[in-house]
């Protein structure tokens, strides 16, 4: 087992110490940081993965998780249209964790951290009597003006999807029972639970077009983050279930495990797309833009409406499905 000091001194060797808007990194109290420049705001984000909770380390890689730590935290930032640029790191170890862990653990987190070009300029080691937990905070900035919000969203506007649903939570799905041959089959799908790609490029992209009223990423899953954006914009959504976007992975993966897909994409989580909406009149400059900053592909999923609630509309019947998704204090 590794000693406190020994964990910090392998974090701080791989930080750096100075370096564009950083006046001084990992080794005082705190950190300091340039201010952003005229017409520039910081984004703050957190996000913290308990062991039980959010992951099992028999069958989350410690390097993986360690990617994922970053990865939900730089995903929070795309979707207020920012860039990443600084982070702080907090673990709670406890005894007896294999140092192997540990080590692969830090290599996600610095591999997640290069690739999205984020400097590590602090953070806490502990104790925990409980199982492993750690903590990532992510600073980001973000043009004054380009900056979107939950808030946004009008009667009127199209509701988005950057990608496929549901992946995720088949991904889990298959971990929790096992079932090797469905993940060698369906590598995506693990990827999505264990390993998730944030939309980093395409957040900033919709955020500088214009084009975007309201926006979230899908951490909760659909049905609970549509529903967040309508309490925060005071309006309601009706969501088609004939163009929810689910892979023919996701189909014939839960069709294996004797799943409905359908309550998957709407309130699996994790999938760790953009949710937004915008004017009608924007759909076709949406389609090249996602194309040019990520070569991917937006899906069109229902509309926003007067009044409250999210509603979903599947063969003739209308289902309230508001904040149907993951829920901390009651579970799924």
């Amino acid at each position: 087992m590794l000693s406190e000091r020994e964990i910090i001194d392998r974090l701080r060797r791989q930080a750096a110490r100075v370096g564009p808007g950083l006046r001084l990194g990992i080794g005082d109290d705190c950190a300091v940081l340039d201010p952003p420049g005229p017409g520039r705001l910081t984004l703050i984000t957190t996000d913290t993965l308990m062991e039980g909770v959010h992951f099992d380390l028999a069958w989350h890689p410690p390097e993986l998780l360690g990617r994922k730590a970053v990865a939900v935290n730089v995903s929070d930032i795309a979707a207020s249209g920012g860039e990443s640029r600084f982070a702080l790191l907090s673990l709670a170890v406890p005894p007896g964790l294999a140092v192997e862990v540990l080590e692969g653990l830090t290599r996600g987190i610095m591999e997640a951290l290069t690739r999205h070009r984020l400097t590590l300029i602090g953070g806490d080691t502990v104790a925990s009597k409980g199982g492993l937990a750690l903590s990532v905070t992510v600073l980001g900035e973000a043009a004054e003006g380009r900056v979107l919000y939950r808030s946004g969203a009008r009667p009127g506007d199209l509701i988005w999807v950057s990608g496929g649903l549901g992946l995720a939570a088949l991904g889990l799905a298959i971990c929790r029972e096992g079932r090797v041959e469905l993940g060698r089959r369906y590598p995506e799908l693990l990827a999505a639970h264990l390993d998730p790609a944030p939309e980093a490029a395409l957040g900033p992209a919709l955020a500088a077009s214009g084009l975007v009223s309201a926006m979230i990423d899908m951490s909760d899953g659909l049905a609970t983050d549509l529903a967040q954006i309508g309490a925060e914009s005071g309006v309601g959504a009706r969501v088609f279930a004939e163009r929810l976007p689910l892979p023919d992975s996701v189909r014939e993966a839960a069709a294996s495990l004797g799943l409905d897909p359908l309550p998957l994409a709407i309130s699996g989580g994790e999938d760790y797309r953009l949710l937004f909406t915008s004017p009608p009149e924007a759909a076709g400059r949406l389609g090249g833009l996602a194309r040019l900053a990520c070569g991917g592909q937006l899906f069109a999923v229902g509309e926003v409406v007067a009044g409250a609630g999210v509603r979903l509309e599947a063969e003739g019947r209308v289902t309230d499905i508001a904040f149907k998704g993951y829920d901390h204090f009651r579970g799924p």
